[in-house]
C-alpha cells in the first residue's frame, strides 16, 4: 500500500466504523431523506452523523414526519454505545498484547505516535497493546470529543431513544463484531497506512469537520460526495471496496428483502454511504428499485 493515505480515508474509515464526527449545524437543516416505496411498504433513508455538539439542530419537518410514520427504526448497528457489548470485542479485535504498535511503525512514525499521544493527555505507553487500526481510529476521536462532541446528542442515539419511548421496532443491519472486524481484517500494511494518515493529519483538529457538517445539514450530496468519497475511490480502491461498496451491497440486499414485506421503516446509515456511484441508491438501482429524494 502507499505509505501516505490521504485525510479522506481516514474519515472514510473513521464512518465505517460508526464514527464518523460533526461540529454543529446550521439552525434551518435540512439534511439528505429518500424513499423508497411499493404498494405497501415505504422505506426511508437517512443520512446520519453518529457524535454532534450537544444542542446541534438536525431534524427538519421531512424527516420528522417521516419518522412519526415509521414503526421501525433500522440503524447501522445496535448496541455500539453499550460498553458491556463494546468492551470484549475491542479487546479481541482491537489489542496485541505480543507486540507493541510501536515495534509495528516504520521508525519515523514512533515519535510522531508519542508526540500525538502526549498533545491528548494518553499516559506513556497507553497505546503500545492497541493495533494500529485502533490506534489510528483513537487518535481521530480524542481531539474532536475533547472539542465537545458527545455520542449522547450523535443521532442514532436521539434516534434510537425515541423509537424505544415511542414502543418502535429497533433493527440493525450490522453486528458489533461485523463492524469491527471491518477493520481488524485489514492487511497489516493498510492498518499500519491508516494510523500514518492520521498522524498526518491529527493536527486539523475539529475545524475541518464543519465543512462536513455544513454539507449534510444542507443535504449538499455533491460536497458530501467530494468530502467521502471521490479521494478514497480513486487513490485507495481496496479500502473504498471493503468500507463502502460491500456493505452498500450487502445493504442493498437486505433493503430489497424489507421492501418484499409491508409497513414504514426509517432507515439510518453513515451519511457516506449515501453519495457518490456506489451509494445504496445505485446499488438499489442496480436491483431495479428506484429511491427518490423527499
Amino acid at each position: 500500500m502507499l505509505s501516505s493515505l490521504s485525510r479522506g480515508v481516514r474519515r472514510l474509515a473513521a464512518a465505517a466504523a460508526a464514527l464518523a464526527l460533526v461540529a454543529a449545524s446550521p439552525a434551518a437543516a435540512e439534511p439528505a431523506l429518500w424513499a423508497l416505496k411499493d404498494a405497501d411498504s415505504t422505506i426511508y433513508l437517512f443520512g446520519t452523523v453518529h457524535v454532534l455538539k450537544p444542542g446541534t439542530e438536525w431534524r427538519s419537518p421531512k424527516v420528522a414526519a417521516a419518522l412519526g410514520q415509521s414503526g421501525e427504526l433500522v440503524l447501522e448497528v445496535l448496541g455500539a454505545d453499550d460498553p458491556k457489548a463494546v468492551q470484549p470485542l475491542i479487546a479481541r479485535y482491537g489489542v496485541d498484547p505480543g507486540a507493541s504498535l510501536s515495534a509495528k511503525l516504520p521508525e519515523a512514525d514512533r515519535p510522531r505516535l508519542a508526540a500525538a499521544a502526549k498533545s491528548m493527555g494518553l499516559p506513556d505507553g497507553a497505546m503500545e497493546p492497541m493495533r494500529p487500526w485502533l490506534a489510528a481510529l483513537t487518535l481521530a476521536v480524542l481531539p474532536i470529543v475533547q472539542a465537545g462532541y458527545d455520542a449522547k446528542s450523535g443521532v442514532e442515539t436521539v434516534l434510537t431513544a425515541e423509537a424505544k419511548a415511542a414502543g418502535k421496532q429497533l433493527g440493525s443491519l450490522e453486528t458489533l463484531e461485523q463492524q469491527l472486524r471491518f477493520f481488524a481484517d485489514m492487511p497489516r500494511d493498510v492498518e499500519v497506512d491508516l494510523l500514518s494518515a492520521t498522524l498526518d493529519d491529527v493536527a486539523e483538529g475539529p475545524a475541518q469537520l464543519d465543512r462536513m457538517v455544513a454539507a449534510w445539514a444542507a443535504g449538499d450530496q455533491a460536497a458530501l460526495e467530494k468530502e467521502f468519497v471521490e479521494e478514497t475511490r480513486r487513490d485507495y480502491p481496496h479500502m473504498y471496496r471493503l468500507v463502502v461498496v460491500q456493505r452498500n451491497e450487502d445493504w442493498a440486499r437486505q433493503l430489497e428483502t424489507k421492501l418484499q414485506g409491508s409497513g414504514v421503516s426509517f432507515v439510518a446509515v453513515g451519511a457516506g454511504h449515501l453519495v457518490g456511484p456506489d451509494s445504496v441508491q445505485a446499488q438499489l438501482a442496480k436491483r431495479g428499485l428506484r429511491v427518490e429524494r423527499q
